[in-house]
């Protein structure tokens, strides 16, 4: 493989979550021919490991949802190519995580199938990787405003803008959407500091997951407006998460999907002049 990578797993290892980790990590290494990165160590001295972690792409392993891997390289600005919880692995796998730390058959399944779900995914098909990179969003709106005490919170004025009550749009171009969260979500979440985007041709209905996000605050998943095939991804966003901060309209969009049916998503969606009122209420009813 072209790309350079390095691991980042969880130290957990009082529980069999984070041996399967550990040994997760050890074999990826073997895989992919990189580093492994020791949390503790990292922890103490995020600077000089930084600047080991500049030119390569981090893969993060946690063993459970307390995702302490995950919390330690939030806001380190690294690029961060994927996040592999091992709890959530398991369950997919339909495999049950044992209570020892002596690994049994079942959890070296999972090691196994983990490890090549990863190869796997770093290594497929590049031509779907290389016509992401091409698909752009270039749009520019005129907005509509209203502030809330210290915040300000804008609206594209565009008839082809659709809004869920989740928050997120919709920009529809004959059977393309490009999809994104709002002004809202990102004056909610404060600093964005990773996206974590859907796989490239993977099936998505409407009000699905389409992804998530996370700040320095809480983790948000991503809820699709429409439903579709997923043809690309704002790569950008995996080193510029901010640009979600700066315009989540424009620069910060997130997906795009091939639409299955656009008449049939569009009764369950509103307008922007419908958003509109229906954010000035909620935002006067929370006092964000």
């Amino acid at each position: 493989m072209s790309k350079s990578y390095a691991v980042l797993p969880c130290n957990g290892i009082d529980k069999c979550n984070g041996c399967i980790t550990k040994e997760v990590a050890l074999k990826l290494s073997e895989e992919l021919d990189c580093e492994v990165f020791c949390p503790v160590f990292y922890r103490i001295s995020d600077v000089k490991y930084n600047e080991k972690l500049k030119e390569k792409e981090l893969i993060v392993i946690d063993g459970c949802n307390t995702k302490c891997a995950t919390k330690l390289s939030i806001g380190k600005n690294l690029k961060i190519n994927k996040k592999i919880n091992i709890a959530d692995e398991a369950k997919t796998l339909g495999i049950s995580i044992s209570k020892g730390l002596n690994l049994t058959q079942s959890d070296e399944k999972i090691v196994e199938e983990v490890v090549k779900n990863i190869v796997k995914d770093l290594s497929q098909d590049k031509e779907e990787s290389n016509d992401s990179l091409s698909l752009e969003f270039n749009k520019k709106y005129k907005y509509e405003s209203f502030k809330k005490d210290k915040f300000t919170f804008r609206i594209p004025m565009d008839d082809n803008i659709y809004f869920t009550e989740n928050d997120t749009w919709a920009y529809i171009e004959g059977d393309i959407a490009t999809i994104g969260v709002s002004d809202y979500v990102q004056q909610s979440l404060g600093d964005i500091m990773f996206f974590e985007p859907p796989k490239i041709g993977a099936q998505i209905y409407q009000f699905d997951e389409i992804g998530s996000i996370e700040s320095t605050k809480i983790s948000l998943e991503i809820v699709s407006p429409v439903g579709g095939k997923v043809i690309g991804v704002n790569d950008n966003l995996q080193d510029s998460p901010e640009y979600i901060n700066n315009n989540p309209y424009e620069e910060g969009w997130m997906v795009k999907i091939k639409l299955d049916d656009f008449e049939e998503d569009k009764e369950l969606i509103i307008s922007h002049k419908e958003y509109y009122k229906f954010l000035k209420r909620k935002v006067d009813e929370f006092h964000v």
